[in-house]
């Protein structure tokens, strides 16, 4: 294994993290408000939020290079607050991964949020407890196997991504280059054994986040 595929890695490891850090704090209040709201709003806000779960990676990936290139919205305002330009950058396939993973971590919290239903803070509030206490002392601590898969599930999706990350990133080692664009590479430069090693590893990979959801599945009705 190169350098350049050990960047590579390294550079795909430290995105998911910090893509899944970033989907907790999305994701959260997002959750809570679709498992409790009776709003009109709850069936179109959740479309756009599993969109990505449909729509094709490269489209997503078209539409934001526009919308954060310089002639786009997220483009002015990034260039007016003195960020530069997010597109062939680390923080602008952040946000494409973001963007993507979201249903993953929404879905599985959202989940939780409605198996714990509303007796268990409605007991809490009876003790006067505020909302924040009762959200973060019952509704997270019971909701936490929803968390945990949210977790796997965005990190693991973050690892796997190509279209939206080729689309806003290209492959510029070091800044850019994933895993998954550099098996691309591998293969389109007819490096066979390179590319076995990183696929397989992506394959282990994919293994593993399966073994542990189905570990947290069997957790959750024990």
């Amino acid at each position: 294994m190169s350098p350049e595929d050990v960047l590579a890695i390294w550079l795909t490891l430290r995105l998911a993290a910090v893509t899944t850090a970033i989907l907790l704090v999305i994701a959260t209040p997002l959750a809570w408000w679709l498992a409790h709201t009776r709003s009109a709003w709850k069936a179109p806000v959740g479309a756009l939020v599993n969109l990505p779960l449909v729509l094709p990676p490269t489209v997503l990936g078209f539409y934001l290079l526009i919308g954060m290139g310089p002639h786009g919205p997220i483009g002015h305002l990034t260039e007016s607050l003195g960020v530069g330009r997010l597109p062939f950058t680390f923080w602008g396939i952040v946000v494409g991964s973001v963007l993507f993973s979201l249903p993953f971590a929404v879905q599985p919290i959202q989940n939780a949020f409605e198996a714990v239903g509303t007796r268990p803070l409605e007991a809490a509030a009876t003790l006067r407890a505020g909302f924040l206490d009762r959200f973060f002392s019952v509704a997270v601590p019971l909701a936490r196997p929803g968390f945990l898969t949210a977790i796997v599930l965005a990190f693991a999706h973050t690892v796997g991504e190509f279209g939206v990350v080729l689309m806003l990133g290209g492959n510029i080692p070091g800044e850019t280059l994933v895993v998954s664009v550099a098996i691309y590479n591998r293969v389109e430069a007819l490096e066979y054994g390179p590319a076995h090693v990183l696929a397989g590893s992506m394959v282990a990979f994919s293994f593993l986040v399966l073994l542990s959801l189905n570990w947290l599945g069997r957790r959750r009705e024990a």
